[in-house]
């Protein structure tokens, strides 16, 4: 490196920390210098608000000639308004007007990938590719939605998971991008969720954002200086750097706007916030009841939780033991054996039970500062990236909620018909993300559009969709 660029790159740090927020920006590597590193109250009448949430595995999809396809199949039998679920949905019952069950959905780039590598492509629908070299992703669904509302509360977003972080790129711990297709880091802790929505320090808050701040300012200043002495390619991945910290001064400048008000009082004599994934059933019932105070108390109106990560590893494998299992990812493998179906079959309905648990807390809590309930005013996804063994065609899609937002519901839209490719597999037995598929998906990211529209955003695309997806 030449004297000239050493002098630029000591004014301006590789990493500086943003104390207090957690964030960290790193600028990008500048071949041009060198080839190393180098308001609160207003606004609440009927809120919009979006969950998405994301399970493992795919679901269990006997053949019909199957004795297990009756009780065990997780996508009702019958279509529109007349459908039956199966012991695998029952737990779903009391809440079918308030859902509608969707099948022959999914984003064309991840029909080709492994059921095990396309969590980070759920909320996304990108071509990520295959490898790890060339992997790209887009923004998701959630924090879109978060770039239009997210000023309107205290915090753009909940981002959680079960196993934390961001994982990898092709084992994915968040379901959560920014408009770059960087991964956001999800919470998995949930006295860290619950501290940071409803405890703080005003003093510890008010310094922290005084030197974030002037962390800011002193990168703004530095980047423009070191500007003039980049390449064009170079000022390239500046000025993508530069977003990122105009981004962070929105945040600072928000947190001023907040740091002053109060914070939202909350019972939570009734949970236990050291809980742990070793408990599955009460640590999901927590970290959905976390999402329902979020939301009850406007302080977010968009949440992202990603269940559980693919490809058995990870502590949300262990989740299956809250039913006497010792691994959940091992149910969707060992389908061809005696009761096979049925076990996987129980997983899914204790996930669905967990899950309309906390629908049903929405649906029967009424609107703080508005019409009608939480769920009325709240558009849910739930759903997973694979459907048989891993197939990554046919996701398993809920829609619930959102009768204020003109949402009709109590239908099974089966736009799959008949011809979803469905059956156990077992070694020798040819592997179903290789077959030719037997029915064309609708792009997922259609459903996507609809959901916007609906939630009051002006858009008529998103990601690789072909239009909106009529009937929702």
């Amino acid at each position: 490196m030449n004297p000239h660029s050493t002098a630029i790159l000591s004014h301006l740090d590789r990493r500086r920390f943003l104390i207090g927020s957690g964030w960290a920006l790193a600028l990008p590597l500048f071949q041009s210098l060198s080839a190393t590193s180098a308001q609160a109250a207003q606004g609440r009448t009927n809120p919009k608000r979006l969950g998405c949430f994301y399970f493992p595995d795919g679901v269990p999809m006997p053949l019909p000639e199957d004795p297990a396809y009756q009780d065990w199949a997780w996508f009702p039998h019958g279509n529109g308004r007349d459908f039956k679920f199966t012991k695998c949905m029952e737990p779903l019952e009391p809440l079918r007007d308030e859902l509608t069950v969707l099948s022959g959905l999914s984003h064309p780039a991840g029909r080709v990938v492994h059921g095990h590598n396309n969590a980070d492509q759920f909320l996304t629908g990108a071509a990520t590719g295959t490898g790890d070299m060339d992997y790209q992703n887009s923004i998701s669904l959630d924090q879109f939605y978060a770039g239009h509302v997210g000023d309107k509360t205290r915090f753009a977003s909940l981002v959680m998971s079960t196993d934390g972080g961001t994982g990898t790129a092709r084992g994915a711990h968040t379901i959560s991008f920014d408009r770059n297709g960087r991964a956001i880091p999800a919470e998995d802790r949930p006295k860290r969720i619950f501290d940071m929505l409803f405890v703080k320090n005003d003093a510890d808050a008010t310094r922290r954002l005084a030197l974030s701040q002037s962390a800011l300012d002193d990168l703004l200043s530095d980047a423009r200086r070191l500007r003039r002495r980049l390449s064009t390619e170079d000022q390239g991945s500046l000025d993508e750097y530069l977003q990122s910290v105009r981004d962070a001064e929105i945040r600072v400048q928000k947190a001023k706007q907040w740091i002053q008000m109060p914070l939202p009082q909350v019972n939570a004599d009734h949970l236990n916030l050291e809980i742990t994934p070793d408990e599955p059933r009460q640590y999901l019932q927590t970290m959905f009841e976390l999402i329902y105070l979020a939301f009850k108390t406007d302080s977010t109106r968009v949440a992202a939780y990603q269940i559980g990560r693919e490809n058995a590893i990870g502590i949300s494998d262990r989740l299956s033991r809250a039913i006497g299992f010792p691994a959940a990812h091992q149910l969707s493998h060992e389908t061809k054996q005696p009761d096979g179906w049925k076990n996987f079959g129980t997983y899914c309905r204790f996930l669905n039970e967990e899950y309309g648990r906390f629908v049903m807390r929405l649906k029967n809590t009424p609107e703080p500062a508005g019409e009608g309930t939480l769920l009325d005013n709240t558009l849910l996804l739930f759903g997973s990236a694979s459907s048989a063994f891993h197939l990554s065609r046919n996701y398993p899609l809920i829609l619930a909620g959102g009768r204020n937002m003109g949402v009709a519901h109590g239908r099974y839209l089966n736009l799959a018909g008949n011809k979803a490719q469905a059956g156990g597999w077992k070694p020798g037995d040819p592997e179903p993300w290789t077959e030719q598929a037997t029915h064309q998906d609708r792009p997922l990211s259609n459903l996507f559009v609809s959901m916007l529209q609906r939630l009051g955003v002006e858009t008529g695309s998103f990601g690789d969709s072909s239009g909106k997806l009529d009937g929702v």
